[in-house]
Protein backbone atom coordinates (compact mmCIF):
# COMPACT_ATOMS: atom_id res chain seq x y z
CA UNK A 1 0.00 0.00 0.00
CA UNK A 2 1.29 3.21 -0.94
CA UNK A 3 1.20 6.38 1.01
CA UNK A 4 -1.52 7.78 -1.25
CA UNK A 5 -3.67 4.75 -0.63
CA UNK A 6 -3.14 4.95 3.16
CA UNK A 7 -4.04 8.61 3.03
CA UNK A 8 -7.14 7.79 1.00
CA UNK A 9 -8.03 5.04 3.46
CA UNK A 10 -7.58 7.40 6.42
CA UNK A 11 -9.59 10.05 4.63
CA UNK A 12 -12.35 7.53 3.87
CA UNK A 13 -12.36 6.40 7.52
CA UNK A 14 -12.56 10.00 8.75
CA UNK A 15 -15.30 10.67 6.24
CA UNK A 16 -17.24 7.63 7.46
CA UNK A 17 -16.84 8.67 11.13
CA UNK A 18 -17.85 12.22 10.32
CA UNK A 19 -20.78 10.97 8.29
CA UNK A 20 -21.90 8.73 11.19
CA UNK A 21 -21.55 11.66 13.60
CA UNK A 22 -23.52 13.89 11.23
CA UNK A 23 -26.25 11.25 10.87
CA UNK A 24 -26.38 10.87 14.67
CA UNK A 25 -26.65 14.62 15.11
CA UNK A 26 -29.33 14.82 12.40
CA UNK A 27 -31.32 12.01 14.05
CA UNK A 28 -31.14 13.80 17.43
CA UNK A 29 -32.12 17.02 15.75
CA UNK A 30 -35.08 15.28 14.09
CA UNK A 31 -36.24 13.95 17.47
CA UNK A 32 -35.83 17.39 18.98
CA UNK A 33 -37.83 18.93 16.15
CA UNK A 34 -40.65 16.39 16.56
CA UNK A 35 -40.72 17.01 20.34
CA UNK A 36 -40.83 20.77 19.72
CA UNK A 37 -43.61 20.26 17.19
CA UNK A 38 -45.62 18.23 19.73
CA UNK A 39 -45.06 20.89 22.40
CA UNK A 40 -46.13 23.68 20.08
CA UNK A 41 -49.24 21.68 19.10
CA UNK A 42 -50.11 21.13 22.80
CA UNK A 43 -49.56 24.79 23.60
CA UNK A 44 -51.72 25.80 20.67
CA UNK A 45 -54.49 23.44 21.83
CA UNK A 46 -54.23 24.80 25.38
CA UNK A 47 -54.21 28.34 24.08
CA UNK A 48 -57.35 27.60 22.06
CA UNK A 49 -58.98 26.15 25.18
CA UNK A 50 -57.95 29.19 27.23
CA UNK A 51 -59.28 31.53 24.55
CA UNK A 52 -62.60 29.64 24.52
CA UNK A 53 -62.81 29.85 28.32
CA UNK A 54 -61.95 33.54 28.26
CA UNK A 55 -64.62 34.12 25.59
CA UNK A 56 -67.17 32.25 27.73
CA UNK A 57 -66.22 34.39 30.74
CA UNK A 58 -66.60 37.54 28.65
CA UNK A 59 -70.01 36.35 27.42
CA UNK A 60 -71.16 35.65 31.02
CA UNK A 61 -69.87 39.06 32.10
CA UNK A 62 -71.79 40.74 29.27
CA UNK A 63 -74.96 38.90 30.31
CA UNK A 64 -74.46 40.01 33.94
CA UNK A 65 -73.89 43.59 32.83
CA UNK A 66 -77.09 43.49 30.79
CA UNK A 67 -79.00 42.24 33.85
CA UNK A 68 -77.33 44.88 36.01
CA UNK A 69 -78.38 47.57 33.54
CA UNK A 70 -81.96 46.29 33.69
CA UNK A 71 -81.89 46.27 37.50
CA UNK A 72 -80.41 49.76 37.59
CA UNK A 73 -83.14 51.05 35.29
CA UNK A 74 -85.72 49.35 37.48
CA UNK A 75 -84.18 50.91 40.60
CA UNK A 76 -84.37 54.35 38.97
CA UNK A 77 -88.06 53.77 38.38
CA UNK A 78 -88.52 52.54 41.97
CA UNK A 79 -86.74 55.64 43.27
CA UNK A 80 -89.03 57.89 41.25
CA UNK A 81 -92.09 55.99 42.49
CA UNK A 82 -90.90 56.24 46.10
CA UNK A 83 -90.41 60.01 45.74
CA UNK A 84 -93.94 60.34 44.37
CA UNK A 85 -95.31 58.16 47.17
CA UNK A 86 -93.45 60.25 49.73
CA UNK A 87 -95.14 63.36 48.37
CA UNK A 88 -98.54 61.70 48.65
CA UNK A 89 -97.83 60.55 52.21
CA UNK A 90 -96.74 64.06 53.18
CA UNK A 91 -99.97 65.46 51.79
CA UNK A 92 -102.03 62.85 53.61
CA UNK A 93 -100.16 63.42 56.88
CA UNK A 94 -101.32 67.04 57.03
CA UNK A 95 -104.88 65.95 56.29
CA UNK A 96 -104.69 63.24 58.97
CA UNK A 97 -103.45 65.77 61.54
CA UNK A 98 -106.32 68.08 60.67
CA UNK A 99 -108.88 65.30 60.92
CA UNK A 100 -107.36 64.08 64.16
CA UNK A 101 -107.47 67.51 65.78
CA UNK A 102 -111.02 68.06 64.51
CA UNK A 103 -112.16 64.72 65.92
CA UNK A 104 -110.38 64.99 69.26
CA UNK A 105 -111.22 68.62 70.07
CA UNK A 106 -114.86 67.89 71.05
CA UNK A 107 -113.81 64.78 72.97
CA UNK A 108 -111.17 66.74 74.86
CA UNK A 109 -113.70 69.43 75.74
CA UNK A 110 -116.23 66.81 76.83
CA UNK A 111 -113.66 65.07 79.02
CA UNK A 112 -112.65 68.39 80.62
CA UNK A 113 -116.30 69.26 81.30
CA UNK A 114 -116.86 65.83 82.87
CA UNK A 115 -113.84 66.26 85.11
CA UNK A 116 -114.94 69.73 86.17
CA UNK A 117 -118.45 68.50 86.96
CA UNK A 118 -117.16 65.60 89.08
CA UNK A 119 -114.79 67.89 90.91
CA UNK A 120 -117.55 70.42 91.62
CA UNK A 121 -119.88 67.69 92.92
CA UNK A 122 -117.09 66.34 95.14
CA UNK A 123 -116.34 69.77 96.58
CA UNK A 124 -120.06 70.43 97.20
CA UNK A 125 -120.46 67.11 99.03
CA UNK A 126 -117.44 67.86 101.17
CA UNK A 127 -118.90 71.22 102.09
CA UNK A 128 -122.27 69.65 102.90
CA UNK A 129 -120.65 67.02 105.14
CA UNK A 130 -118.62 69.71 106.89
CA UNK A 131 -121.73 71.88 107.37
CA UNK A 132 -123.71 68.97 108.81
CA UNK A 133 -120.84 68.12 111.17
CA UNK A 134 -120.53 71.75 112.29
CA UNK A 135 -124.27 72.04 112.88
CA UNK A 136 -124.33 68.82 114.90
CA UNK A 137 -121.52 69.96 117.22
CA UNK A 138 -123.17 73.34 117.86
CA UNK A 139 -126.66 71.99 118.62
CA UNK A 140 -126.25 69.13 121.04
CA UNK A 141 -122.56 68.30 121.43
CA UNK A 142 -122.96 64.89 119.83
CA UNK A 143 -119.97 63.28 118.15
CA UNK A 144 -119.24 64.33 114.59
CA UNK A 145 -120.44 61.82 111.99
CA UNK A 146 -117.75 60.56 109.62
CA UNK A 147 -118.24 61.27 105.91
CA UNK A 148 -119.25 58.28 103.84
CA UNK A 149 -116.69 56.39 101.79
CA UNK A 150 -118.38 57.51 98.59
CA UNK A 151 -118.09 61.15 99.52
CA UNK A 152 -114.41 60.69 100.35
CA UNK A 153 -113.75 59.09 96.97
CA UNK A 154 -115.60 61.70 94.88
CA UNK A 155 -114.39 64.74 96.83
CA UNK A 156 -110.70 64.07 96.09
CA UNK A 157 -109.11 66.24 98.74
CA UNK A 158 -105.88 68.00 97.87
CA UNK A 159 -106.92 68.92 94.37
Amino acid sequence: MTAGQVAALIAAGCFAVLSCAAIFVLLRLARLMSAVTCMVTEYRDRADLLIEQAQAAVDRTNAQLARTDAITASMDQVTANMAELSGHVSALAGLARGLSSAATAPLTGLAAAGYGLRHAIGVRRSLQVAAVAHAATENDGAPVPQPSARAAITSRPGR
